[in-house]
């Protein structure tokens, strides 16, 4: 190893590389609650060509390298195991361009997710990708793990953002694909190879994301519901009544609001009463002298069907803040559960909740005393699951019995977070075998010394 930091020391110099004995400690370990582990090395690139530099003399001489953004993942896919070297682009930043004739964003794989929906809105645009992470992660995490967030419903993955990308392979070989053109069959469309392949078939250096116009309304509401059943039907009506407007549909199961309504001081519960069930729903239009109106008018209609039973509409920015404050209180869970585990699991909308009244139970019998609580985008498909960790409990545990019915569900064991490290063992729930050894092949044809995140996602 000291061979290796002698290297990039010397064609990087140390303004890039820092030895690992001097590696902060930020770089030990990103968000999924994993033993931190030192990096024999850490290396900064500004440049698409350092990023090369360091790829090849880490693949000349075997050794792992770790590409990290912004360390918010929570499947351990940024963590620098095995005495690997930790690739950060941080440094590689920037907005480059944006095109209002194609309405497209070329920016650096290092920019900050909030930074990029910045630069998008003052040229009037709106870049659709958003994360509870934004003011943390980058670009270039986003599109690794091909991120999802709160606008899948409307405007899809990441992956149905981007048009073009630039990435560096194992050996230092620079793809250049920063392709603008909506309409592009020219061959292979290589940049899915990278998309959600969380780094262990090359780092993604450069993009070009597709952008929105910018919205000029927005309305939110805050219902009470019945059960599960009026959640489905209520999708079924916006779908249909604000059409393309639709924008987020948050659900959350009462277990969920009451924990944090209950525990939180700072927040303040929408409702009075309680409901089987308890919905965010927004809206985004582009005629604001009439889109307040039409919202308006659809709420009324699902009392009037029966599906809302208590409902509250927001009236001012501040009021959408406080609505969507329920939601996004999330990151409060390691105050209020202490040690917990994270799951972000998917299935088909119509057994979300045969999922949830099968799991309860479930993990209250195996570990008695534990706290499970859902949530979820559910219109696209993903449902969060947040559990406590009970005292002689080890994670792996409770992993092994959620993951186990969701199997059974035949659903799937990261919906948009990743596999990493936590979820590989998993991966068979989800995929065939044939599939993974498709994979497999996959990553000895573009990484054929293993170099690339090694021991994530798949094993060699």
């Amino acid at each position: 190893m000291e061979q290796v930091v002698a290297q990039l020391l010397q064609e990087l110099g140390e303004g890039v590389v820092t030895p690992g004995e001097a590696v902060p400690e930020r770089y030990w370990n990103d968000w999924a609650g994993l033993e931190p582990v030192p990096p024999a090395a850490l290396v900064r690139p500004a440049t698409t060509a350092e990023v090369s530099v360091c790829l090849r003399i880490c693949n000349d001489h075997r050794r792992g390298v770790v590409p990290q953004g912004g360390l918010t993942g929570l499947a351990g896919g940024a963590r620098p195991e095995g005495g690997a070297v930790a690739l950060s682009l941080e440094r590689l930043a920037g907005v480059e361009e944006i095109d209002p004739a194609t309405a497209t964003m070329t920016l650096r794989a290092g920019t900050v997710l909030e930074t990029a929906q910045a630069a998008a809105e003052e040229a009037g645009f709106l870049l659709p990708l958003d994360l509870g992470a934004r003011g943390s992660c980058q670009i270039g995490g986003n599109l690794a793990t091909n991120a999802g967030g709160n606008r899948v419903v409307r405007f899809g993955m990441a992956r149905d953002m981007v048009l073009g990308l630039e990435a560096v392979l194992a050996d230092g070989t620079v793809l250049c694909g920063l392709n603008r053109l909506l309409k592009n069959n020219a061959g292979f469309d290589l940049k899915q190879l990278f998309i959600g392949s969380e780094g262990v078939l090359g780092v993604i250096t450069r993009a070009v994301l597709r952008l929105q116009p910018r919205p000029r309304s927005r309305a939110v509401a805050f219902c009470g519901l019945r059960g599960f059943a009026e959640v489905v039907a209520l999708l079924e009506r916006a779908r249909g009544g604000l059409g393309g407007q639709l924008s987020a549909f948050e659900a959350m199961w009462p277990g969920f609001y009451d924990l944090l309504t209950g525990r939180l001081a700072h927040l303040r519960a929408p409702l009075a009463g309680r409901h089987g069930m308890y919905l965010l729903l927004e809206a985004q239009g582009y005629d604001p002298a009439h889109d307040g109106a039409r919202f308006e008018g659809f709420l009324e209609g699902l009392f009037t069907e029966g599906l809302v039973e208590d409902a509250v509409l927001a009236r001012s920015e501040a009021d959408i803040r406080d609505l969507w404050a329920v939601r996004d209180a999330v990151a409060e869970f390691p105050q209020i559960l202490g040690r917990h585990v994270n799951f972000d699991i998917g299935m088909v909308i119509g057994v979300m909740d045969d999922y949830v009244r099968a799991c309860e139970p479930r993990l209250a019998a195996r570990f008695p005393g534990i706290r499970a609580v859902f949530f979820g985008h559910v219109a696209d498909g993903n449902i969060h699951v947040v559990t406590d960790v009970p005292e002689g409990v080890r994670p792996q545990e409770i992993e092994a019995e959620v993951y186990d019915l969701v199997r059974r569900f035949r659903g799937t064991v990261s919906a948009e977070h990743g596999i990493g490290t936590i979820k590989k063992p998993y991966l068979g729930h989800v995929r065939s075998p044939e599939e993974i050894a498709l994979m497999r092949r996959l990553k000895r044809s573009l990484d054929p010394r293993g170099i690339l995140n090694p021991g994530k996602v798949i094993d060699p």
